[in-house]
């Protein structure tokens, strides 16, 4: 299944890839046929409400989300491991500020926080962008903290400490490597969350704006002739489902192999 998973998310971004390189499906602003138009030979996935090219669209909108989320994850990656290393090594007040702002940020719904950063921001890539970091922090910042808290008390950061080794020496040289695994899982957690988020918002016409595409974009265009021309709905909610599903296959595996100890069902 890992192997299959990485496979398959590999083709979907190797093929965004290529496309924004070599325009092999075409221009995706321009008119190449007729209105609704079948999938052909000519036109794989058919033609949209405008005679556009979808299969030049949908590879355009993969790059957009795919790029959007990888560069929200990495800088939600940065900021929780910087928050969480913190709250696990220091503890006291550092800790309990940090993970308050945390919990109250957790308990917003994810798409009702994003709404919001949408709304205060205004429509476009930058509020997708915040909306996925702040959706996508709270959770990777305590799973961070927690597993630095747990390294923090073992025997080899106990010896540093006592031998005078500096905080910030501790925190990158003995702790960010020993939670490695877990900065990885979550990683991959969030980069699944973080497209979710981003259809969602482009969905609900907070997200990517015409004439550019994302995969959100072009399910909300796609749903409006759902019986007319379904092919317009399948084929990007296709490409959604199965990127989201390799991307958390791949993250139960990292899970799996990086953390052997954590108990499993029989079942």
């Amino acid at each position: 299944m890992f192997d299959a998973a990485v496979g398959v998310l590999g083709l979907i971004a190797l093929a965004a890839v290529v496309a924004a390189v070599v325009p092999f499906a075409g221009d995706p602003s321009k008119m190449v046929a007729g209105r609704l138009q079948p999938p052909s030979l000519a036109l794989p996935l058919g033609s949209d409400a405008l005679g556009r090219s979808l299969a030049a669209r949908l590879l355009e909108g993969i790059g957009t989300t795919l790029v959007v989320s990888a560069i929200a994850v990495l800088l939600t990656a940065t900021i929780s491991v910087m928050l969480g290393l913190i709250a696990g090594y220091a503890g006291g007040a550092a800790r309990e500020i940090i993970m308050r702002v945390v919990d109250v940020l957790y308990s917003f719904p994810s798409i009702v926080l994003a709404i919001l950063v949408a709304a205060m921001l205004g429509p476009g890539q930058a509020a997708a962008l915040a909306s996925i970091i702040l959706v996508t922090v709270p959770l990777m910042t305590r799973m961070v903290s927690t597993a630095a808290a747990a390294v923090g008390q073992r025997d080899f950061v106990t010896t540093a400490k006592i031998s005078g080794v500096s905080a910030p020496m501790i925190l990158v040289r003995h702790l960010l490597p020993n939670i490695s695994g877990t900065i990885a899982v979550q990683g991959t957690y969030a980069l699944s969350v973080g497209i979710l988020v981003e259809g969602g918002l482009s969905f609900l016409g907070y997200g990517v704006q015409p004439p550019h595409s994302s995969l959100g974009l072009l399910i909300q265009e796609g749903s409006a002739y759902m019986t007319q021309a379904p092919w317009l709905l399948f084929a990007p909610g296709a490409v959604l489902v199965l990127a989201i599903l390799a991307i958390n296959v791949i993250g139960d595996t990292l899970r799996d192999r990086l953390d052997p100890r954590e108990p499993r069902s029989l079942v």
